[in-house]
């Protein structure tokens, strides 16, 4: 199993950015999709999931509002929309797939970086 992250890059406050994740190499219907971020010098965090059957989607509370997960399944793709964009979004996204019945990810993405202005 593959996963190519993409669309990161510098933006301004208040702008917008799609992150693309890209998946191959298996079979992803049943499969939990996470983006994940790392700013410099703290841990990595969870920032939105999605399922690939159902559609269901999480986000933590700093992204609600002005973030979207979703997916193409047709493309095995998943994307995250990023608006109004903070410079505490700044950050390395990462995307990650699990199996339902697993608490940790199974498989990750390369990061792409998003750095966002002031």
């Amino acid at each position: 199993v593959q996963l190519q992250a993409s669309g990161g890059g510098l933006v301004q406050v208040g702008g917008s950015l799609r992150l693309s994740c890209a998946a191959s190499g298996g079979t992803f219907s049943r499969y939990i999709m996470g983006w994940f971020r790392q700013a410099p010098g703290k841990e990595r965090d969870i920032v939105a999931t999605i399922t690939w059957n159902r559609g269901s989607t999480t986000y933590t509370d700093s992204v609600k509002g002005r973030f979207t997960i979703s997916r193409d399944n047709a493309k095995n793709t998943v994307y995250l929309q990023m608006n109004s964009l903070k410079p505490e979004d700044t950050a390395v996204y990462y995307c990650a797939a699990r199996r339902p019945w697993n608490d940790q990810y199974d498989y990750w993405g390369q990061g792409t970086l998003v750095t966002v202005s002031s």
